[in-house]
């Protein structure tokens, strides 16, 4: 089930990060989405969503943190 613009990201994504983080997830989701096609590649006997999932949160926390209740890009350090 990937994804091919933002507008079709769950609502659990869309609602709440901003636009920058909802490409990184797409885009990530989407890879991953076809990277674990095999279940062999997956941890767990995890399904292939929640594994591309896992993979696009994993994605956009490198990026942006959540701070209350917004999620805002993380400073340079």
């Amino acid at each position: 089930m990937p994804y091919a613009r933002n507008v079709d990201l769950p609502s659990s994504v869309k609602n709440h990060l901003p636009s920058h983080a909802q490409d990184i997830f797409r885009e990530a989701f989407n890879h991953a989405w076809e990277n674990y096609a095999d279940s062999k590649k997956r941890i767990g006997g995890s399904s292939r969503e929640a594994t591309a999932r896992r993979v696009a949160w994993g994605a956009v926390k490198k990026k942006y943190e959540k701070v209350g209740t917004q999620w805002v890009k993380k400073k340079d350090m």
